[in-house]
């Protein structure tokens, strides 16, 4: 297939697409292993929250708790005995990586709040449209689940979904683009309809105001 017959006209593959590193690796179950090793984890500690009825906040307190009391009272002890202390890397954080991770924010903060005033100003309908079924998909997935689960739900469609779509791209792409044809048809038919003469309205009523 061409570019053209891809979802987006994409020239790239998959595995491009998700960095073609150690993470895409993961996700597309390149590392079996280990992409096993995270299902079975995080399904585990899934159930444990199930179970124990405890949240996250609470449990990650308690781990830290008994982490630094372990370390606190080896430190001492290691001290009082003349043995090694704890064998802890230097904890630091440099400069170069925060202002790394800095710029990293800064950019895809200033994208978002950019798209957010065009949305507020009516300049760009379709981002609204599609940010607005987003919100709306969010709002009723988060009715029916909690915070956890949804993010369990939300790690196992990421180890799944890229590789299945991977596996029958050709097929998936056949059909995803023509459902996407047929919704912009229906867009533009709606925003024709609707959102035009809306536009319209508006601009009569200041002008007459």
């Amino acid at each position: 297939m061409g570019s053209s017959d891809r979802l987006f006209n994409r020239h790239r593959t998959v595995h491009q697409i998700l960095g073609g590193g150690h993470v895409a690796d993961v996700m597309l179950w390149r590392r079996k292993n280990l992409t096993v090793g995270i299902l079975v984890v995080t399904l585990a500690a899934w159930v444990v929250f199930e179970l124990s009825g405890h949240t996250l906040l609470s449990f990650v307190s308690s781990v830290f708790l008994l982490l630094f009391s372990i370390l606190f009272l080896w430190a001492k002890s290691a001290a009082i005995l003349n043995r090694p202390a704890p064998p802890l890397p230097h904890l630091y954080l440099s400069e170069e990586i925060v202002n790394e991770a800095a710029t990293f924010i800064r950019e895809h903060v200033n994208t978002v709040l950019s798209l957010s005033e065009d949305i507020a100003l009516g300049r760009d309908s379709r981002m609204f449209v599609k940010v607005a079924l987003g919100l709306l998909m969010i709002s009723v997935i988060g009715s029916f689940t909690d915070f956890f689960t949804l993010g369990y739900i939300c790690l196992v469609v990421v180890l799944t979904v890229p590789v299945l779509y991977e596996r029958y791209e050709d097929y998936i792409d056949t059909h995803a683009l023509i459902w996407y044809r047929k919704l912009q048809q229906l867009y533009a038919r709606f925003d024709e309809e609707c959102i035009t003469k809306v536009h319209k309205w508006v601009l009569e009523k200041k002008k007459l105001s």
